[in-house]
């Protein structure tokens, strides 16, 4: 799935994502202090004993705007840095922060509040959720995020805080900490630990509903392409969280690719396409696979060394092979199966259009063939006649013109010279990789 894709759906859960940390910055703290030159308190409460103190911690209390708040607060942590209260005004800190839509502030808030309360689960939370969105490629920072993840699915609830109250909070809490150990994991291609987060993440929404839209629906796609992307591929599970993900994922282009990759891994499963329909109506009912999802794997086909003899043999002009066809056999066929392929390609100038991969100003490495755009590999190698002024970035879909000049079989790699970009300029290309010979499906 094209890095795009799941930017935009992840662009998409934000604002469900937004409402829940909202709702956690409401939610209540822990029991207000009482003033022990009032009435008297109770056992449970702390008391401030400084009448000033005290008259400082209720101006703050009761300012009403949120950023009016958080100044006040941050006055009286400066004022009294070593307050019995300190605790309890750093969490509001971090709620006024929250409340004002100051990520940065809620996140140096969260931060001062965990080196006073390092298992106070709402900061855990706070930083958790925003150094992953911060993390943007840091592979330490998500590190740092999934360490405190995990470090508050075990956070015990304080003294402070009704039952109730916690468990509402874990509720909120434990979808984003689980979600953020699954990305780390991503990010490490640890498929095996992502498949064990994102499980548990959508185990723990309390409404299965939760994961038809936000961060539940994203991850749904993310549990799905870590079955695939696992070695040894569990495409069972695989297509049938793809296509959960694509029964409720905005209607649309994204929509559009997460079915086709969804119908590309049963089809690779099942050997056509018969029975999906009953697989789609299933996956928008259930989260997880009923016992009557029994998808039929195809039955075992020909080796690929095979195919490549039939289609060699099957073929009286092998030039009218496609070019996805050609890189099956050379990948695939004996040696002489090969050879007789590559006797039609070398020296041959063709179009190559492909899926960027990797590259810099004197090489580019795409993936061609729908395989390899599956498994984000590189098939073709493009060496450039000229260095590029600007190498394109992975995920690009680009075209060159460039001449066949030698192949490997293992791995399967078909390397070109004197490679340029398609330009106006050009004429159509020699080769056309968009009509596939059986050989190579």
């Amino acid at each position: 799935m094209k890095k795009v894709v799941v930017a935009s759906m992840l662009a998409f859960a934000t604002s469900t994502l937004a409402s829940s940390y909202m709702a956690m910055a409401q939610a209540p703290a822990q029991t207000p202090p009482n003033n022990a030159a009032g009435q008297g308190s109770q056992p449970s409460q702390i008391t401030i004993k400084d009448p000033a103190e005290y008259n400082a911690y209720t101006n703050a209390m009761g300012q009403s705007s949120p950023a009016a708040k958080a100044s006040a607060i941050e006055q009286f942590l400066q004022q009294y840095p070593n307050s019995v209260v300190k605790q309890q005004m750093l969490e509001q800190l971090v709620a006024s922060y929250s409340q004002a839509g100051d990520n940065a502030k809620t996140l140096d808030a969260a931060k001062r509040l965990l080196q006073v309360d390092p298992n106070n689960l709402r900061a855990l939370t706070f930083v958790v959720y925003l150094e992953k969105a911060q993390a943007q490629g840091n592979q330490q920072q998500l590190d740092d995020a999934a360490a405190r993840a995990q470090q508050g699915l075990t956070a015990q609830k304080p003294a402070g805080m009704s039952d109730a109250d916690f468990e509402k909070l874990k509720s909120t809490a434990t979808p984003i900490f689980e979600s953020t150990i699954g990305a780390d994991d991503i990010a490490k291609k640890d498929y095996k630990g992502a498949i064990e987060a994102y499980t548990a993440e959508l185990k723990s929404y309390k409404d299965p509903a939760e994961t038809t839209k936000g961060p539940g629906l994203v991850d749904t796609y993310y549990l799905g392409n870590a079955y695939v992307q696992q070695d040894p591929k569990d495409l069972v599970n695989g297509i049938w969280f793809l296509t959960r993900a694509a029964q409720y994922a905005p209607p649309g282009q994204y929509q559009t690719q997460i079915e086709q990759a969804a119908e590309y891994w049963y089809k690779k499963y099942h050997g056509g396409m018969d029975g999906y329909d009953q697989i789609k109506q299933l996956a928008h009912d259930n989260l997880f696979p009923p016992d009557s999802y029994k998808p039929v794997p195809a039955p075992p086909p020909p080796s690929p060394q095979d195919l490549a003899h039939q289609a060699v043999t099957s073929t009286p002009d092998l030039k009218s092979l496609a070019l996805a066809d050609k890189e099956f056999i050379l990948a695939n066929g004996t040696p002489e199966d090969a050879g007789k392929v590559w006797d039609v390609l070398k020296g041959v100038t063709a179009e190559v259009p492909g899926t960027v991969i990797s590259a810099t100003a004197d090489s580019v490495q795409l993936a061609v063939s729908d395989d390899a755009k599956q498994s984000q590999k590189a098939d073709f190698t493009i060496n450039m006649k000229t260095p590029l002024k600007t190498p394109p970035a992975p995920g690009t879909q680009v075209t060159y013109i460039a001449t066949f000049d030698s192949y490997t079989q293992n791995p399967a790699m078909i390397i070109l010279k004197d490679g340029a970009p398609k330009t106006a300029e050009h004429k159509a290309p020699v080769h056309h990789p968009t009509h596939h010979h059986s050989a190579a499906r």
